[in-house]
């Protein structure tokens, strides 16, 4: 795969919001509802909300840009984690939290989830983390597998509302440096 990994601009909006509607459900349990994932889409990964990422100080998304669009993308958040149960497990001060991390279906496979990864790590690193985080949730074994290998251990859990269903996700971490 031709590739490049670079930063997200406003024009990037749109794309973005079509590629998270294709990788956030494959992210989300064998169960979840549909409605709780449209639900989620809607209030979370739409234009509009990656317009409010792209313009925020504090948020960098960097995109896999291939075949004339987007395959692939990462955002993360450079502020004091809220959640009190994952304040309380990080040990890497300051961190960053990777929020999102997803890859096309169709390139899965090919390494650029790995290429997006290190690209994120050391973005993390660049503006001057200790440590990166991040929420997965616990029944996606596939990506606990390739987040370890990522050299993320788990540390903790926390919940995560996935329209009105509660998920349980596991709370990992890795020290930058």
């Amino acid at each position: 795969m031709n590739h490049v990994i670079r930063r997200a601009g406003a024009d990037d909006a749109g794309s973005l919001a079509e590629l998270a509607a294709v990788t956030f459900p494959l992210a989300c349990p064998p169960g979840s509802a549909p409605e709780d994932i449209a639900a989620h889409l809607a209030n979370t990964l739409s234009e509009e909300n990656f317009r409010a990422y792209l313009a925020d100080p504090d948020v960098i998304v960097l995109v896999i840009h291939a075949d004339g669009g987007l395959r692939g993308y990462s955002l993360q958040v450079f502020r004091p984690a809220q959640d009190p149960d994952v304040a309380a497990v990080l040990s890497c001060l300051p961190s960053a939290e990777l929020s999102k991390c997803y890859v096309h279906p169709d390139h899965h496979g090919l390494g650029a989830a790995a290429e997006l990864m290190h690209a994120s790590v050391a973005s993390a690193a660049a503006a001057g983390a200790a440590g990166i985080w991040l929420g997965v949730n616990s029944q996606n074994a596939r990506a606990i597998r390739f987040y370890e290998k990522s050299g993320f251990r788990k540390v903790g859990t926390k919940s995560f509302q996935l329209g009105n269903t509660v998920e349980h996700d596991f709370v990992m971490e890795r020290p930058l440096g």
